[in-house]
């Protein structure tokens, strides 16, 4: 079976034969689309992610009240996790707002400071954007790591499509470096501004960054080769193994008789 990162002959696509026609170049940037929305959870996983924290500024900004607050912000978390067990859905967008605001509720309990709520997410933002920094300069950029099973191209384009490895190249740099512009905004406001501005700060740079760096990435992606399907390359070579299998079976089934009769 071939491996989804080995190197071999690439199949040629007519989208990759030449200019796309367009057509072919709307498929590309719908299937582009719609697998960012999935990725990164839609118009509903941005609202799972303000959610928790809207209401924690808000009750604050009204009570001054740090437990009133965090139990609010947690109660809604788990809330939205329940409501998409009920209607089955995915939980992964729902269930990382959960630990996110409990790790906040957590450290903020433990300091009695009410701004930390925020520490734990701000500094899981500066880490992820140092992640897609280093992962692009060491040469597997990160952007590409968490959407080429979307594209259900795993890895192949490390080694077999060159134009695609630059595009999430590309895509990786933009949201490092808009996420860590985002850092340099709100680590000073941890230490001058209050919590009630800091939250507020921290709430209107929730999704505009996020909307930014989403759209890039379709951009840069959109314009590149179109993805290896890894899964129907080994499906068709699973297929062929066992027609080879079942026609060396037919020989030597035909051989035997053969040998019988003389």
């Amino acid at each position: 079976m071939t491996s989804p990162d080995k190197p071999t002959a690439p199949t040629v696509s007519p989208a990759s034969s030449g200019a796309p026609s367009p057509d072919q170049d709307g498929d590309v940037k719908a299937v582009t689309e719609a697998a960012l929305f999935e990725a990164f959870g839609g118009v509903r996983g941005m609202v799972e992610t303000v959610l928790p924290g809207l209401l924690f500024v808000t009750i604050y900004t009204v009570n001054k009240d740090l437990h009133t607050s965090a139990i609010a912000a947690l109660a809604v978390s788990l809330l939205l996790v329940v409501v998409r067990l009920v209607r089955r859905d995915t939980v992964k967008h729902a269930f990382s707002g959960v630990f996110g605001v409990a790790f906040g509720v957590v450290f903020a309990m433990m300091t009695g400071e009410a701004k930390d709520f925020y520490l734990p997410g701000m500094l899981y933002t500066l880490g992820l954007a140092l992640a897609y920094i280093i992962t692009t300069l060491a040469g597997v950029p990160l952007i590409g790591v968490i959407l080429g099973p979307v594209f259900k191209e795993n890895l192949s384009w490390r080694t077999r499509n060159p134009g695609r490895k630059k595009a999430y190249a590309k895509a990786s740099w933009a949201w490092g470096l808009i996420l860590l512009a985002k850092c340099a905004i709100l680590f000073p406001l941890y230490w001058w501004a209050d919590t009630a501005q800091l939250g507020w700060v921290l709430i209107s740079l929730k999704i505009p960054p996020f909307l930014l760096a989403v759209y890039l990435t379709w951009v840069f992606l959109a314009k590149a080769p179109p993805p290896i399907d890894v899964f129907a390359e080994m499906e068709a070579e699973e297929q062929a193994e066992k027609e080879r299998a079942a026609a060396a079976a037919a020989v030597t089934g035909e051989r035997g008789p053969a040998r019988h009769r003389r």
